[in-house]
């Protein structure tokens, strides 16, 4: 573990008459920080003090780090040493000394508050204090007793004068690997040392917050645009704040509103810091990405997801396609894509069924792609089930120039989501404070998370440094994108998902059922936009307002309901079924078993369809029926609801009758023309035929008593349509 240690140098605050120009306490300011790798908490540390006008030196730069890992044991000496250095070399010794950790630190507020706080402590040095106790607990009982608050001692942040800090490290001999935490509690819990250098520990947390023990009593505090951590035990507003042992993610999501980096009033102030532009950038000179396509289990509308994914705007000379398919069901749809698109891409690489790869060595194996390709820039992971919608996706993610970083996407309805605002302590999933609100969009902003899955966008050089491992996704206890994103929380590497823009959903896999030709038909449960998408007419949701109903007889209202695949599958999905009935009078699927008016048909329930179409019926016919039959309102109940087939040799037309329904639907599902000749409806009691049916448009008439009407004859080809007698 690398670690990162900063040195505050504050010129004393000495008394000033009221006619004095007064130095800023930025100007009296020095920040000393011992950084031996720049990492993304470092660089967010130097952010916030930044942010304050805090003047920063780094010492220690590319030495390797020897002062352990305080995760999983006690180190840090190589911190005193670095600062028994630092202040060996210092001559003012009426300075001030801010001594602390870095790479898991950020600051609240200014050098200003954090000085007055210090000359209100009384004491020369003055060390953040902890509810626990470490790294030997059998020092309790030495440890002098405080008013209120903590009293045991934390290494992680201190302020002191110069010359008693000096002092207080004069007599470091230790190894760098040694424990820094324990060397400054011997001194505290000495009676005499403590009194001579003149300590304290900040136990009511004014100056200094550590998390570790203390997660309950921290909570943010929004006012007049400001965001600090308020301590509720205390009523304190500490400035510097330390995610010290196993608290880091609590600090990272602190850190997404402190120091101001979100407030109700401005929302976001620092997304559009550190970008990446790409629009002055020539499109052949855009960062080469590998897109990792990842097909895990049966999935509904994968051609729909090929389609998407032609058309993300990013030029495909810089992007190199891998893609993963586990499933067989799905090789049609890979190899059509491929065949008939894959040549736009730089590069392709197919692994298939064959390979029989787990999932995480898949991923493993796309990640790896990138790695050794030195030409990656990014990879861009895109599971089968994300729908993507927004063509710029990749461009935003670059742009964004962050480590990782997805695009945040939902499932339709629901509050699940790609992303995990929080971790339980044993590491899976919990609910961070903000889930729903950035879910629901009423806080946006680039966030920093724990988890990210399913679309993604890492920088390459990742994988050739901090993850090289090329077992990333590998684990015996945890699924894989847990595994990953536990790999990445070690190494110190941050993850993101925006909302600031939107960018898709997610599909539910399951009960997807693979057995039909068109498996995606039966999807309008389970992921009812998109099948919306893939089945409903574009210009459903402009009838009414674009008046596109029309009225070619009367009482019968012609309106677009289908679209074209909509028709096309369900006729295909009937032929392969293939039962088509006799068209006799004798029907045993029917109650009684008798037809008067028998046409050559499949029933829906014959492809277990039935509930599917009553829904269809439910959310596009009901309301257009209620609005064109004004005072009636429909359950959808059906007795019958089929699919016609009309052939000159076979059935080509139907004579004369009453349909046993309220109301009838009928949805022409081929092209008069192209399809077939003839056909149409003809209305005798008003002598009105709809001769020319269009594909996906739906004939509404009532049923019973007025509507007596016949098929006209279909003269060449085949027709389709598929009928509802609704409430019979």
């Amino acid at each position: 573990m690398k670690l990162a240690l900063t040195v505050f140098l504050l010129s004393a605050l000495c008394p000033r008459t009221s006619g004095e120009e007064a130095q800023t306490a930025a100007d009296q300011l020095l920040v000393l920080t011992v950084a031996t790798k720049e990492t993304d908490g470092f660089r967010r540390f130097m952010r916030t003090a930044k942010h304050f006008n805090y003047t920063v030196k780094v010492l220690g730069q590319d030495e390797e780090w020897m002062g352990g890992d305080y995760m999983s044991s006690p180190g840090g000496g190589q911190k005193v040493r670095l600062l028994k250095a630092a202040l060996d070399e210092m001559k003012d010794d009426n300075r001030i000394i801010l001594f602390v950790d870095s790479y898991d630190v950020v600051f609240a507020s200014s050098p200003k508050e954090l000085l007055k706080k210090f000359q209100q402590a009384g004491h020369k040095v003055v060390f953040s204090s902890e509810s626990l106790i470490w790294p030997d607990r059998h020092l309790e009982d030495k440890y002098p007793h405080v008013k209120e608050g903590n009293r045991f001692l934390g290494s992680g942040g201190f302020i002191g004068l110069v010359a008693n800090v000096r002092e207080m490290v004069s007599s470091w001999t230790g190894e760098d690997g040694d424990s820094d935490q324990l060397f400054f509690t011997n001194i505290y819990i000495n009676p005499e040392m403590r009194k001579s250098l003149n300590i304290t520990v900040d136990s009511k947390c004014r100056l200094f917050q550590n998390l570790h023990g203390s997660l309950d009593e921290v909570v943010l505090k929004f006012e007049d645009g400001h965001v600090r951590a308020r301590n509720l035990l205390y009523d304190t507003l500490p400035v510097v704040i330390h995610g010290n042992g196993p608290t880091k993610l609590q600090l990272n999501y602190l850190a997404n509103y402190i120091p101001n980096t979100w407030s109700f009033e401005s929302g976001c102030t620092e997304c559009h810091e550190d970008l990446r532009p790409l629009s002055d950038v020539q499109e052949s000179e855009y960062p080469l990405v590998w897109i990792g396509v990842f097909i895990q289990q049966p999935t509904p509308f994968v051609t729909v997801f090929f389609e998407r994914l032609l058309k993300l705007q990013y030029p495909k000379e810089r992007l190199k396609l891998f893609i993963y398919n586990k499933e067989v069901h799905h090789e049609p749809a890979v190899a059509s894509f491929l065949q008939d698109h894959g040549g736009l891409y730089k590069e392709v690489k197919l692994t298939g069924p064959e390979s029989q790869l787990d999932e995480a060595s898949s991923r493993n194996l796309g990640f790896d792609t990138c790695r050794k390709d030195p030409d990656c820039e990014y990879f861009f992971n895109l599971d089968i089930e994300v729908v993507l919608k927004n063509e710029n996706t990749i461009k935003t993610l670059i742009e964004q120039n962050l480590p990782i970083v997805a695009p945040l996407i939902t499932r339709t309805g629901r509050l699940w989501s790609n992303f995990w605002g929080a971790l339980s302590p044993e590491g899976f999933y919990a609910r961070s404070e903000d889930y729903v609100d950035i879910v629901q969009g009423r806080r946006v902003s680039v966030w920093n998370v724990p988890y990210v899955s399913s679309v993604y966008l890492m920088k390459a050089h990742l994988l050739r440094s901090e993850l090289l491992d090329p077992e990333l996704f590998s684990s015996n206890t945890l699924d894989p994108d847990m595994a990953f994103c536990h790999n990445v929380r070690s190494k110190g590497v941050f993850m993101f998902v925006t909302n600031m823009h939107s960018f898709g959903r997610i599909l539910s896999t399951e009960n997807y059922v693979t057995g039909h030709l068109h498996n995606d038909l039966w999807q309008i449960f389970e992921n009812p936009q998109d099948w919306e998408d893939r089945y409903i007419h574009e210009n459903y949701t402009s009838i009414v307002k674009d008046k596109l109903v029309e009225t070619p007889c009367p009482d019968v209202y012609w309106f677009p309901v289908f679209s074209e695949v909509a028709c096309n599958h369900l006729v295909e999905e009937m032929e392969n079924f293939g039962k088509w009935s006799g068209g006799g009078n004798m029907d045993n699927r029917i109650q009684g078993g008798y037809e008067n008016v028998p046409t050559i048909d499949i029933h829906m329930n014959q492809i277990n369809y039935e509930k599917e179409w009553q829904q269809f019926l439910l959310e596009y016919i009901a309301p257009l029926t209620e609005k064109m039959y004004p005072g009636y309102y429909t359950k959808a109940q059906f007795d019958l609801a089929f699919v016609v087939r009309y052939k000159p040799d076979e059935q080509p037309f139907l004579r004369p009758h009453h349909d046993a329904s309220t109301f009838t639907i009928n949805i022409a599902l081929n092209e008069r023309g192209t399809d077939y000749e003839g056909g149409g409806c003809r209305f005798l009691r008003y002598d009105c035929s709809v001769k020319s049916p269009r594909k996906g448009w739906a004939l509404m008439h009532p049923g019973r008593l007025t509507h007596y009407h016949e098929g006209l004859p279909t003269t060449a080809g085949v027709r389709y349509i598929a009928v509802s007698f609704v409430d019979p």
